[in-house]
């Protein structure tokens, strides 16, 4: 596991990665042109779909391609709530319900570069595991939104209590909270409990999205748009299609994920600089929660004695978490909850743990349990 570890981080994908961190952390000027990172992120969309569908042609929607998509679902179904009944003790509900679907949906670009790994090792996974990639982004986000829709309810139900019952006890003890130090009812909070600044989706924010809208938003979603069609039209153009696009798809594939990497550690240097925004209870939250994601993901797939390609994609799918479709549609979902810690958490700490000891560590485990 070590030499796996070594491996990966002198990959230059990964170096490329470090470099964009560094440039980020010494506060260069360099900057990508916001358009140059769009493009670079559909065009890793677009070949992973492609690769996805080519694969899937070849090999059809086996046992395995049926076991692995029911096992993503139910992954995206239950981390989101596991970690909202966790978290809520501990902050804000809001913050709770946005920080467990971030948990609960996925990274495609950790998906590519676990990909790209499993690619150098010989154990090149199932094109349906692009399809379960796709399956897990919008269960999550519905997960948090009913979430946060059941809490609302649970505090207007609440405040209604309260304003019946104002006896003098409940005057002084409703005195004793309002006077209270945040840290003692919400440790992680910067504002008093149930409270936010117009920064993070106070009282100046828009009203939450319907969950009509939230459904909508989270089927069609364009990236997700994107990576259903681009297997699609891999799937469909069968062999001569995959000839016929494999300079593009596969010849510059690893420069532009480098390039792209490079891009995403410039944003990691400067979710970094917001960690001290997030607390101490958070960060290792960050740090931790992957790791038991991918033990639930990797306990699942052996019960399901899924290969080692497949297992070890759905524990790196598991362990991440998402920051670009997720918090998009959560920003406006549940305005209450703040940004500055679902977004940081993904990106500053989760992702750069993952793509640099997560993937190699969650091979090593699924090469020692998978078929």
């Amino acid at each position: 596991m070590d030499a796996d570890i070594l491996k990966n981080l002198t990959d230059p994908a990964i170096l490329f990665f470090f470099l964009g961190v560094t440039i980020g952390l010494i506060r260069s000027n360099l900057e990508i042109p916001a358009a140059i990172a769009k493009f670079l992120s559909l065009y890793l969309l677009m070949a992973l779909g492609f690769k996805g569908g080519q694969a899937l042609a070849d090999a059809g929607l086996s046992g395995d391609g049926v076991k692995v998509i029911g096992a993503a679902i139910v992954l995206a179904l239950v981390i989101p709530v596991i970690w909202f009944l966790a978290l809520r003790k501990r902050i804000d509900a809001f913050d709770a319900a946005a920080i467990a679907a971030t948990y609960g949906s996925v990274s495609a670009v950790t998906f590519v570069t676990a990909s790209q790994f499993l690619i150098s090792r010989g154990d090149e996974a199932g094109g349906h595991m692009t399809v379960a990639m796709v399956l897990m982004e919008s269960p999550a986000i519905i997960m948090a939104v009913l979430l946060a829709t059941w809490v609302r309810a649970k505090l207007k139900t609440s405040n209604a209590g309260v304003a019946m019952s104002a006896t003098p006890v409940a005057s002084i003890l409703s005195d004793k909270l309002a006077s209270a130090d945040s840290s003692t009812i919400v440790p992680e909070a910067p504002h008093p409990a149930g409270a936010r600044g117009p920064e993070e989706g106070g009282v100046d924010a828009e009203p939450p999205i319907s969950i009509k809208e939230v459904f909508r938003e989270a089927f069609t979603d364009g990236v997700n748009f994107l990576l259903i069609g681009s297997m699609v039209v891999g799937f469909i153009s069968g062999p001569a299609g995959g000839e016929a696009m494999a300079p593009f798809i596969n010849g510059l594939f690893k420069g532009l994920l480098a390039f792209f990497l490079l891009e995403m550690g410039l944003l990691v240097a400067r979710r970094l600089r917001e960690v001290r925004d997030v607390g101490p209870f958070l960060i290792a939250f960050g740090v931790i929660v992957p790791f038991i994601n991918a033990a639930l993901a990797l306990a699942l797939g052996w019960a399901l004695r899924l290969p080692v390609g497949d297992l070890t994609l759905l524990a790196v799918l598991a362990a991440s978490g998402s920051y670009i479709v997720v918090p998009a549609v959560v920003r406006y979902a549940i305005p209450e909850a703040a940004p500055s810690r679902y977004l940081t958490l993904a990106l500053g700490i989760t992702f750069p743990i993952n793509i640099t000891i997560g993937i190699p560590l969650y091979y090593a485990i699924a090469s020692a349990l998978g078929t």
